[in-house]
C-alpha cells in the first residue's frame, strides 16, 4: 500500500508550528517568515518561486526539501493551509497562495466543515473540498493518487489528526532554533508518540535541526 508521508514541516522548539494571527498578509500569523527561513535558499524552494538572494543551495537542507515531490501523487491539507478564510465561502475567487499554477501538480484534498466545488488549476492541480475524518479522506486521496504516495501538507491541526489516528508512515520536521510562545502546537495530545517511530535527527549549517520519523513496523 502507498505511504502517508510528511515533508518539510517546520517548528519551533516550543513545538509550534504557526504563530498566532494567520491572516491574508501574515500566512505564519505572528512567526512572520521565520519558520521558514532555512527554506529560502535551497534549490527546491526558489524553484517553487520562494524569495531568497541565490539561486538555491545544494547542500544538508536541500537534500531533504527536495524529497518532498518524489513518488507523491495526492496532498492533504486543511482549510488553513489553503487560505485564511474561516466558516462558510463568502469568496470563491481565492484559489489559494500559491497563483494560477501551483506547486503541487497532483490532486489536493482540502479538509473543510464548508465544502465547495472542485477547484481545477494550471499544471494538473486540481482542489477537492471534502468534509471528511481522516480515515475517509486518506481513502479518497489514495483513489486521487495512482498507486502513489500521499503527503500530508499540513496545518498543524491536520497532521495532528493524522498522528492520532495512527495513519502517518513517514514525517520529515524542521526544528526551527525560536521560541513562538503562542500559536498552534504540534504535540499537544501525542504523549508517547515516539514509541511508534525509529528516529533521526541531522543539524543543519543553516541552524535548523532535520528529524526524520520511520514508523516502526505495526
Amino acid at each position: 500500500m502507498s505511504l502517508v508521508r510528511v515533508h518539510n514541516f517546520s517548528i519551533s522548539l516550543d513545538g509550534f508550528g504557526t504563530g498566532e494571527g494567520q491572516a491574508l498578509e501574515t500566512p505564519f500569523g505572528h512567526a512572520g517568515t521565520r519558520l521558514m527561513e532555512w527554506a529560502f535558499e535551497t534549490r527546491t524552494f526558489r524553484e517553487m518561486g520562494l524569495p531568497g538572494m541565490t539561486q538555491g543551495s545544494r547542500g544538508v537542507d536541500e537534500a531533504f526539501a527536495s524529497q518532498w515531490g518524489t513518488r507523491v501523487g495526492a496532498e492533504i491539507m486543511g482549510r488553513h493551509k489553503f487560505g485564511p478564510q474561516r466558516g462558510p465561502w463568502e469568496d470563491l475567487q481565492w484559489q489559494g497562495w500559491w497563483g494560477e499554477d501551483p506547486v503541487f501538480h497532483t490532486p489536493v484534498v482540502v479538509l473543510t466543515h464548508h465544502p465547495r466545488p472542485l477547484l481545477e488549476m494550471d499544471g494538473g492541480t486540481t482542489f477537492h473540498f471534502v468534509d471528511a475524518d481522516p480515515v475517509s479522506a486518506l481513502a479518497q486521496a489514495r483513489d486521487l493518487a495512482g498507486g502513489l504516495d500521499v503527503r500530508i501538507g499540513g496545518g498543524v491541526a491536520t497532521l495532528r489528526q493524522f498522528l492520532e489516528a495512527d495513519l502517518v508512515d513517514f514525517m520529515h520536521l524542521v526544528l526551527v532554533p525560536i521560541i513562538l510562545g503562542r500559536g498552534e502546537r504540534l504535540w499537544d495530545g501525542l504523549e508517547g508518540i515516539e514509541a511508534r517511530f525509529d528516529m533521526e535527527a541531522t543539524p543543519s549549517p543553516s541552524g535548523v535541526v532535520h528529524l526524520i520519523f520511520t514508523r516502526r513496523p505495526r
